[in-house]
């Protein structure tokens, strides 16, 4: 007797991910968040930038997507959520990308189930409704076909606008700061017609990359750098030497419009808060000129001041002494003896640059550096989402950037360790010299490598491109230990050992951005707004109770119409676009009720 199976059919990846959506969005327009909250897995997280919350925030479990929904769903009345493209499965989660729509805008996502239940979902606005940029089917048609009744050209038009701007017309947003964070920021409130200005105390756009180190190049690859609108080209270099990206910015500045003030100096800024506007006193190449924007934009890098260590003996040093971002370069040192305080991306960049050149130099490292080496991060780190091959396997930019925002900041670290597992297996003889020639390695707090570190401190590491090889076989000199003092000559340590030198450069980092917000406005607005940058994850620079996000950053603060924008190029380009939409809708005039406001636990 032989028994017969009914024929059974495998739900798709496309078909489970289709019924969630239909179910959540069923329970989302019933306002029914019990439903909801049903839906999702214990240990769930909902990242959503600006488009649910008007901030950027991520709630975790399932209570943390009761308390936003129960504040926001109603103002929100999301609906329309589908899939981008056919979802895909790996084990048991299945992942796609998605689109959708709120009462104020259309946004898209990324969404991640295990079995039948929502594990990771990411939220972000896109657009506002009513308020589109001018791209694609709808750019601007620029000439006149007809009869015109400005008879003005289009350089005479851009020409007036430049010479109102900031005397008969204030702007609605002040970006201080015109490196690659102002200048994306810029072009995103060009493009969306927010009246702003971006300015800097340098000559020329682009001096920000120019007047650095000669040796200066990008450490991280081409398709992670990307500035909004504008790719580089298909030929341009992996890793773009200092002086051509600084050529880049002030082309892309030029090309894409933006309002750029250089040769400015920011004095002083205080704010209103009855007039609801800033005042800040500006030098414009030897004009002092006064503003009224309504927001002001600090986008002066991740980083703060240059963080200089005050030493006993430093007065009577007879050699040169300076931070390394005032560093000029290899050329004037031949024939001299140098010490590199410090052993992170910048003390090794300028330590192989001062060896190739023939200077005797020392680094000094004070504490434990991650390493790892360019090829490794670029094949087993990025090349899923960044790299020629992604491009050749249809990763956009977009979706690259939307993948990477999908990744929690709690889980990110379990998902970053097994890369750099492989990491250190791949690259264990390279790690074994580096070690017997006395450098102290880490791989982070919790072994989860150098993106952690990056986003908990912003120190603490070294992508090799070259200078590891040199300390390994002695070619860059190395000491261990706090300094103690200077002498005239020599540079000693807490153990006595005694570094002889000519010249000390101080390659020890920055220290918060909120450290330009004391400076301008007062060190009351800077302990408002607290510390900028971190997750809050109780590591080492990083200190608790955990945000889940970065401090203070691309979001409102505790100082009204105070943001801080910046980070590295990708960051840049990806978040200046909810930055972008926030400072839009402010100036539009539509509601943006926002979701737990951070709270200050640290003021620097």
């Amino acid at each position: 007797m032989t028994a017969t199976l009914e024929p059974t059919t495998a739900i798709s990846p496309q078909e489970r991910v289709e019924a969630w959506l239909a179910h959540f969005e069923a329970a989302l327009a019933a306002q029914d968040i019990d439903r909801v909250v049903g839906m999702f897995a214990v240990d769930s997280f909902w990242r959503d930038l600006v488009a649910f919350t008007w901030n950027i925030k991520t709630v975790e479990g399932r209570g943390g997507v009761a308390e936003m929904l129960r504040a926001r769903l109603a103002d929100t009345t999301p609906s329309g959520f589908r899939t981008r493209e056919p979802a895909t499965a790996d084990g048991d989660v299945t992942s796609a990308f998605i689109e959708f729509e709120t009462a104020t805008g259309r946004g898209s996502g990324h969404l991640r189930l295990r079995g039948d239940e929502g594990w990771t979902l990411l939220t972000t606005l896109q657009e506002l409704k009513g308020h589109e940029e001018r791209k694609g089917a709808t750019r601007v048609l620029g000439a006149v076909h007809g009869s015109d009744p400005d008879p003005r050209s289009w350089a005479e038009k851009r020409a007036e606008e430049e010479a109102t701007l900031g005397r008969e017309a204030q702007p609605y947003v002040l970006v201080i700061g015109g490196g690659q964070g102002g200048i994306a920021l810029g072009a995103r409130l060009r493009q969306l017609g927010v009246p702003s200005i971006v300015v800097d105390k340098h000559e020329r756009p682009g001096d920000q990359w120019r007047k650095r180190y000669k040796s200066l190049c990008l450490h991280d690859p081409v398709w992670y750098d990307h500035l909004p609108y504008l790719p580089f080209p298909a030929n341009w270099p992996v890793f773009a030497p200092k002086d051509k990206v600084g050529d880049w910015l002030e082309f892309y500045t030029r090309v894409m419009e933006v309002p750029y003030w250089s040769r400015t100096e920011c004095l002083s800024a205080s704010y209103d808060s009855a007039a609801g506007r800033w005042t800040v006193e500006v030098n414009r190449d030897g004009e002092h000129l006064t503003l009224h924007p309504t927001q002001l934009v600090l986008a002066t890098g991740m980083s703060g001041k240059p963080s200089i260590p005050a030493l006993p003996g430093q007065e009577v040093f007879a050699g040169e002494q300076h931070h390394s971002s005032q560093h000029p370069g290899p050329d004037r040192y031949v024939g001299k003896k140098v010490v590199v305080v410090g052993s992170n991306n910048s003390a090794h960049d300028i330590c192989k640059a001062l060896y190739e050149n023939g200077v005797d130099v020392t680094m000094l490292q004070r504490s434990s550096t991650h390493i790892v080496k360019s090829d490794s991060l670029m094949e087993l780190g990025l090349g899923d989402l960044y790299s020629e091959r992604a491009v050749a396997a249809g990763m956009t930019t977009e979706k690259a950037d939307l993948t990477f925002a999908s990744l929690p900041y709690a889980i990110m670290a379990d998902f970053q360790r097994p890369i750099y597992d492989a990491i250190r297996l791949r690259d264990k003889d390279f790690y074994s010299r580096l070690e017997a020639a006395g450098f102290d390695l880490d791989f982070g707090d919790d072994d989860s490598g150098l993106f952690m570190k990056y986003l908990r401190r912003g120190s603490g590491y070294y992508i090799d491109v070259g200078a590891c090889e040199l300390v390994a076989n002695g070619s860059i000199k190395l000491a261990h230990g706090a300094v103690s003092h200077l002498t005239a000559d020599a540079v000693v340590l807490e153990d006595g050992t005694e570094l002889p030198a000519d010249v000390v450069v101080y390659a020890t980092g920055y220290g918060s951005m909120n450290g330009w917000a004391a400076d301008l406005m007062g060190q009351e607005i800077a302990d408002r707004v607290g510390k900028v940058w971190g997750l809050g994850s109780n590591t080492a620079k990083d200190p608790g109770p955990w945000e889940g996000e970065q401090r203070n950053m691309w979001k409102p603060t505790q100082q009204e119409n105070l943001w801080f924008h910046g980070g590295n190029l990708h960051q840049s380009r990806h978040y200046s676009l909810y930055l972008a939409l926030q400072l839009k809708a402010r100036y539009e005039g539509i509601p943006t009720p926002v979701y737990q406001l951070q709270e200050v636990h640290h003021l620097q």
